[in-house]
């Protein structure tokens, strides 16, 4: 009797094997035309400084719009199993998905007061 696990494991090293070996071929195989833009790091084509533009302080407009994204996707993510199994939840996933709303309310406020819905 062999152990049901033999299986997995073997599918397990059969992925290892042909992700080590994918990456291996290309570094052997694969072109290798480097140039200077390639071997920079990458900054959305803006020139990188050392320090921020003006010498100041980096502004947070990028990091309030990406919290608004992840606040509103985790939102979505969550509410949408809920809604789908509203009835079977009962009071219960009332209770736990207003607790939930109001978790998220507070960064949402937090951005708002900060002026991450304004632009300029």
């Amino acid at each position: 009797m062999t152990n049901p696990y033999v299986p997995i494991l073997v599918m397990m090293g059969v992925a290892g094997v042909m992700a080590l070996g994918g990456v291996a071929a290309s570094a052997i195989i694969g072109p290798k035309r480097y140039n200077r833009a390639k071997l920079e790091a990458y900054e959305c084509g803006i020139q990188p400084t050392p320090h921020a533009v003006g010498g100041g302080r980096f502004p947070i407009k990028y990091y309030l719009v990406a919290m608004t994204f992840i606040i509103f996707d985790i939102e979505v993510v969550f509410l949408y199993p809920w809604a789908v199994n509203f009835t079977e939840l009962a009071m219960f996933g009332l209770v736990a998905m207003m607790g939930f709303l109001f978790l998220i309310t507070v960064p949402f406020v937090y951005e708002w007061r900060r002026g991450g819905f304004e632009w300029e």
